[in-house]
């Protein structure tokens, strides 16, 4: 006989779990009790929010489940935002809460809030534990739908008296689940379709940039020799350089990318899940390419993507049983790889510019010359994550973090101290607008309690950057977007990390290398020049012809 919550700690050991981050409480004590007596590890941080990126971005580094854990009512409603985070950007995850007893209510209905039922639409399972016995049971298949495409988070809830209730129940083996691959004549339909184009570009969408797909997307690009491009969430998919890079569609339209794009006859969309902001819009290109979606899960047929076929299973298998019939077939339009030049000779100015405060460009070129190859960028959320999604040019799998799905502020530093602790010998770097950082700042003690190795880069325009630009761009008044900043300096210092300020900007690489080699955790305020934003993104490429790709 063994206890609830002794049995849900050895089922998490069973699914291979070394860690949780989270906050307990005093509904899930027990639970707590039960962890410190294992291998597991409790990552202590010090806002729920903040350990669920942490938990999801474990389980996209991975393709493993992370977990993450919290108190009944407010800690548990401060998973939503984690979750939501991870939902749509399909990051598998277990959420675990408490719960009040469930089997009297000596405390009627303090604290309770029907957390299930809020964590419904923002996962793919929530349940409460009522019994027990089912708890292998419910581990094992929380941990199957958490992981099988499309991946995201799952929940569940263990009440108090269900975390003390003794059961006798054997542990669920881990199983492989294998995803189905395309029947042949759907894999000769569309080689067909391929091989009759004579301009194909491939597109490396969200779906497509899973661990597990890095060498068969990778062995793809470089048997087809066709060039490629990718979205904010796919950009990294494809490892080496292969030459045959196009760039990353970090806009919609009118970007030097979607001049490739129109030259075009085909796109092989390989893994696009239209939850991110969109690379191209089909309405928009008349008489456009046709597009090939390569997923695990149908297409969603949206106004602006809705393909002209469709290879549906496995992605890894489909593309290699592609590249096995079409190898060497495959026609390659020279002109296209001289279009590649001239993109990403445009992507690349700005990049040494002197001036300070520093223009965007050249903070992505400077943080790109300091990171390792196997280096990790986590991004929050602001106006510098299109110019890194445009610029920063990736070379190894996963090395540099975004989210173009709920792209939610406050996440950029928990995603970096997770990756970190998953991977404590790489250089990693947290890349943070003042305002996201501000949002989970006082993870800067996580950090630094844990022993982390990081930098995080504060860049730092005083305001809402992003939604000025939107406000600007839209013609309304510049209202509401300004805000103080506290001393970056001492706030770094009063967590006992380092703080710098950069104030020129040829100090800029150099502090980035200083504080990558000193090691602990170093905080560095860099001013941006945001007036690049309206140049670059309205005067220039609004200024672009419809045929961007002769400009």
């Amino acid at each position: 006989m063994a206890k609830g919550s002794d049995l849900l700690v050895a089922a998490l050991q069973n699914e291979g779990v070394e860690r949780i981050y989270g906050i307990p409480g005093e509904e899930n004590l027990d639970f707590v009790e039960s962890l410190r007596a294992s291998k597991i590890k409790l990552v202590l941080t010090r806002h729920e929010q903040a350990a669920a990126f942490m938990a999801a971005t474990e389980g996209r580094l991975t393709g493993h489940p992370g977990v993450c854990l919290s108190t009944l009512g407010p800690g548990a409603l401060n998973f939503t935002t984690g979750a939501a985070y991870a939902h749509l950007g399909a990051m598998p995850m277990l959420i675990i809460t408490g719960q009040k007893a469930i089997k009297s209510a000596r405390q009627a209905r303090f604290q309770i809030v029907d957390v299930v039922a809020a964590m419904r639409p923002l996962t793919k399972m929530t349940r409460q534990i009522v019994s027990a016995a089912s708890i292998p049971t419910l581990v094992r298949d929380a941990f199957r739908i958490a992981s099988e495409e499309r991946p995201g988070p799952v929940h569940l809830e263990l009440p108090e008296d269900i975390a003390v209730e003794e059961a006798e129940t054997p542990l669920v083996p881990v199983h492989q689940v294998d995803n189905p691959v395309a029947g042949p004549s759907a894999l000769e339909h569309v080689a067909g379709m391929i091989a009759k184009a004579t301009c194909p570009i491939i597109m490396v969408g969200a779906a497509g940039n899973r661990p597990r797909l890095v060498e068969p997307l990778s062995d793809f690009v470089r048997r087809f020799q066709i060039p490629f491009f990718n979205t904010q969430m796919g950009k990294g998919a494809v490892t080496g350089g292969s030459n045959l890079y196009l760039g990353t569609a970090a806009l919609s339209e009118r970007d030097y990318i979607h001049g490739a794009i129109r030259r075009a006859d085909m796109v092989i969309a390989i893994g696009h899940d239209t939850v991110e902001k969109p690379p191209f819009l089909m309405g928009g290109i008349t008489g456009g390419p046709k597009v090939i979606h390569i997923g695990y899960q149908p297409a969603h047929v949206e106004q602006v993507f809705y393909p002209d076929a469709e290879l549906i299973g496995d992605i890894g298998a489909n593309v290699t049983a592609l590249a096995d019939r079409l190898a060497g077939k495959v026609k390659v339009d020279p002109t296209m790889l001289d279009l590649r030049k001239r993109i990403l000779e445009r992507l690349n100015e700005g990049s040494d510019n002197p001036a300070f405060p520093l223009v965007p460009q050249r903070i992505v070129s400077d943080v790109r010359k300091a990171m390792p190859d196997d280096g990790i960028v986590c991004l929050d959320n602001g106006m510098y994550k299109i110019w890194f999604a445009r610029g920063y040019r990736t070379h190894v799998a996963n090395t540099l973090l975004l989210d173009n799905a709920l792209a939610t502020m406050g996440a950029g530093l928990p995603s970096a101290i997770a990756a970190k602790v998953l991977y404590p010998h790489r250089r990693v770097m947290a890349v943070c607008g003042d305002g996201g950082f501000m949002m989970n700042s006082q993870e800067l003690e996580t950090a630094v309690r844990l022993g982390l190795d990081l930098v995080v880069l504060i860049i730092e325009d005083s305001a809402y950057g992003m939604i000025r630009w939107k406000q600007a761009v839209d013609g309304f008044p510049d209202f509401g977007m300004d805000f103080s900043n506290p001393d970056f300096e001492l706030y770094a210092k009063a967590y006992g990390a380092q703080g710098h300020r950069i104030k020129s900007t040829e100090a800029f690489l150099p502090t980035l290398e200083a504080a990558l080699d000193a090691g602990g955790v170093h905080l560095i305020t860099v001013p941006v020049d945001y007036r690049e934003n309206t140049r670059v993104f309205i005067e220039e490429l609004g200024s672009l012809p419809d045929d961007i790709e002769s400009h």
